[in-house]
């Protein structure tokens, strides 16, 4: 505990942009370590940025290729002989709260490479990763490393307007990602949950580049607004509806799938108001979840909103569709949702929920053939429930 405690220590003292070289002082003086780099994963999610690049020159590695990308993919810390040394690398993920943050990897003489410092060295990560989180308020540092490119001024405020690209809690683990990832525009998800519910949106704003983007930006911000105050959903839809309305008359608006989750029943409540579709696998069967249309947000004065209801059961995996994934076609004509759509969902199920968006998306291009500019939006959501305990059954 005394080497966690000095760790942490130094980390919550280090300025927003040190944190790396405050693990790094602390674990050579701790364990005598050689090296301590930090990757962070790219908004596409294809290779892991060094944080450092004067002490890791080389630059990126791949998510799929290095074994700090396989570290990445199964969540559990790897060690590796270093060749010609008496040393041995260890690989160890940071994550926060199921988000999939990067790995830090740790150089350490091969007589103390051991199971206990290991497991040091894991929780010290995960340290890391939370600091990261409260550092990014005050620096770029972290920010830059997670990009291969520059972002467009849209997908810039899209990001930024995110929770997270993942999330774990003892009912449900989601797993979402935007693509193209540096010039999404007009596609987005929230998320937000308490006690007793998990309240859930993903929305498409009509246009295209800037003007979608702060559309977007608009409709997240409104129903954000509602759902801080404490109000329905049906009701959140038609606050958000009133602001898109008073701001662009009609002229633009914004589709959504808006969905309360009851934590302790699986009761569903739906708002459908768009282009947004939901899919569930259950078991072997993948099939649409359809719902009444309603009017998209801001297209009419004053819409009425009605939330509909439905059931999860512990299992069911849930897809939230943009009309960029589900709406594709190949270049013989097939739409993505027709048959292709079902095969990514199963060959997918063996992944955990935040793999499982890049693994859709990945085969939505190869369903396409060809590179595309709309925007595509995968959320994955499994549903485990809530377990009551032997005492709350009896």
């Amino acid at each position: 505990m005394t080497v966690l405690a000095d760790v942490e220590r130094a980390v919550r003292a280090a300025e927003p942009h040190a944190l790396v070289e405050a693990v790094r002082g602390a674990l050579v003086a701790a364990y005598g370590v050689t090296s301590v780099q930090l990757y962070l994963a790219d908004y596409g999610l294809t290779v892991l940025q060094p944080v450092d690049f004067v002490t890791h020159p080389e630059g990126a590695l791949s998510l799929n290729n290095s074994a700090q990308g396989r570290a990445f993919g199964s969540q559990e810390a790897r060690e590796r002989q270093v060749r010609h040394g008496e040393a041995v690398d260890h690989h160890l993920p940071v994550t926060v709260r199921g988000e999939r943050l990067g790995i830090l990897t740790v150089q350490l003489p091969a007589d103390r490479s051991t199971a206990d410092t290991v497991e040091e060295l894991t929780r010290i990560a995960e340290l890391l990763g939370h600091e990261i989180l409260v550092a990014d308020r005050d620096t770029d540092l972290y920010q830059r490393a997670r990009r291969v490119n520059r972002l467009t001024l849209a997908a810039e405020m899209q990001w930024e307007l995110l929770p997270a690209r993942a999330c774990t809690a003892r009912e449900y683990a989601i797993g979402a990602q935007l693509e193209p990832a540096y010039a999404i525009h007009g596609d987005n998800f929230d998320w937000a949950s308490d006690a007793d519910e998990l309240t859930l949106a993903v929305t498409n704003g009509m246009g295209e580049g800037i003007e979608a983007s702060l559309l977007t930006n608009l409709a997240v911000n409104a129903l954000r607004n509602a759902r801080r105050a404490g109000i329905g959903i049906a009701d959140q839809a038609a606050l958000a509806d009133q602001a898109l309305y008073e701001r662009h008359r009609g002229a633009a608006y914004v589709s959504t799938l808006l969905l309360r989750f009851e934590l302790d029943t699986g009761r569903v409540e739906a708002v459908d108001a768009g282009s947004p579709q939901l899919w569930r696998q259950r078991g072997k069967t993948v099939e649409r979840v359809e719902f009444d249309a309603q009017l998209p947000l801001g297209m009419f004065e004053e819409s009425d909103y009605v939330a509909q209801t439905f059931q999860v059961e512990p299992g069911d995996r849930l897809f939230f569709l943009s009309d960029g994934v589900y709406a594709a076609v190949s270049p013989r004509g097939e739409v993505y949702a027709e048959r292709a759509l079902a095969r990514a969902v199963s060959a997918t199920s063996l992944l955990p929920a935040a793999m499982v968006p890049r693994a859709v998306l990945r085969e939505l291009a190869a369903h396409r053939e060809t590179e595309s500019t709309d925007d595509a939006l995968v959320l994955c959501l499994d549903w485990f429930g809530r377990q009551k305990d032997e005492g709350e059954r009896s």
